[in-house]
């Protein structure tokens, strides 16, 4: 059998049956040093897709680093088909330093598809567009909750595309929620570059939380023999399908106060359901919290202290049957 062509990315060219990291350079700092873009490829010996994986567009977001870290161990080129590029850290200096924007205070999923000539945030998104997503077939963004925030594990994507849809099945997240494109978010851009694109969202920012971590190690495993790329896992077989909903809202606090919620993330709650209150400062109940739908809870915030407005409970309602 002929052996495959190397996967050409930046500089250099990456054969059939191996490894290789590649540092994509993105910008020097006003020390000297330079700042790149670290990316690993694994480049299977058989031919099949290519698959991208990332992490950290938000550079507090720290748990998908972890899930591209556990995800690669278990992979071996010599047995790989088709290829898989992973980029652990996308937003580079915002991860350095625990922030979830860049230096100049862009949101970097704001910024796809991005300019060669534009701000730091359009350059990185170029960049990342030319030299990761053109080559992929496939992409899976690790995300988690952001401003004191926690997510259920789940998955963010247009289930009315066949192919994405049957993407999001096979990551097997408790909950895959039908959600709409965004305007200069990766998931966007990558759709417009032909790619089918499905988000992770778990945890919480700053953390390593090992269930999320666990759902989305297998999940990106999932996908990958879901599309002849890995051979599946026999326990894969007996996986439960994802809790199908396409509308979510935010539960928002009615008045000031200190928080204390009674559910849990995967809840299920009644409309109408108590689901916390607010007390002030000497512990005297000012106002009760209540579902405003039926549904599952997929997000919650982990702030204390809440104003008028701000959104404390997420709850997202199931396709019925």
């Amino acid at each position: 059998m002929a052996l495959r062509e190397s996967f050409a990315i930046g500089s250099v060219r990456v054969r059939a049956g191996s490894t290789k990291e590649v540092e994509l350079p993105i910008t020097r700092l006003v020390t000297g040093g330079d700042v790149s873009l670290p990316v690993r490829v694994v480049h299977g010996r058989e031919p099949g897709p290519a698959v991208w994986v990332n992490a950290a567009i938000h550079g507090d977001e720290v748990m998908g680093v972890e899930v591209i870290r556990q995800a690669l161990a278990t992979l071996s080129a010599r047995t790989f088909r088709g290829t898989l590029v992973a980029v652990p850290v996308v937003n580079v200096l915002g991860f350095m330093t625990g922030d979830r924007y860049l230096p100049d205070r862009r949101d970097l999923n704001r910024s796809f598809p991005g300019s060669a000539r534009g701000s730091l945030a359009s350059r990185i998104a170029h960049l990342f567009m030319t030299e990761v997503v053109s080559k992929c077939d496939v992409g899976i963004d690790l995300h988690t909750g952001a401003d004191r925030r926690t997510n259920l594990p789940q998955i963010r994507a247009d289930l009315d595309d066949p192919r994405t849809r049957a993407l999001a099945e096979a990551f097997g997240a408790p909950v895959m929620v039908h959600a709409r494109l965004r305007d200069g978010s990766l998931r966007q851009a990558g759709r417009d570059a032909g790619a089918a694109v499905l988000l992770y969202e778990a945890g919480e920012a700053l953390r390593f939380q090992e269930e999320p971590i666990a759902v989305g190690v297998a999940g990106v495993r999932r996908v990958l023999a879901s599309l002849g790329m890995i051979d599946p896992e026999p326990a894969d077989a007996d996986h439960a399908a994802p809790l199908e909903c396409r509308s979510s809202g935010w539960v928002r606090a009615r008045g000031t106060g200190i928080l204390h919620l009674d559910v849990h993330l995967g809840e299920q709650v009644e409309e109408g359901q108590r689901l916390g209150g607010l007390s002030d400062t000497f512990g005297r109940r000012v106002r009760l919290v209540h579902a405003d739908r039926s549904g599952v809870v997929i997000g919650l915030t982990r702030a204390p202290i809440v104003n008028a407005g701000d959104a404390l409970v997420h709850i997202a309602s199931p396709v019925e049957g």
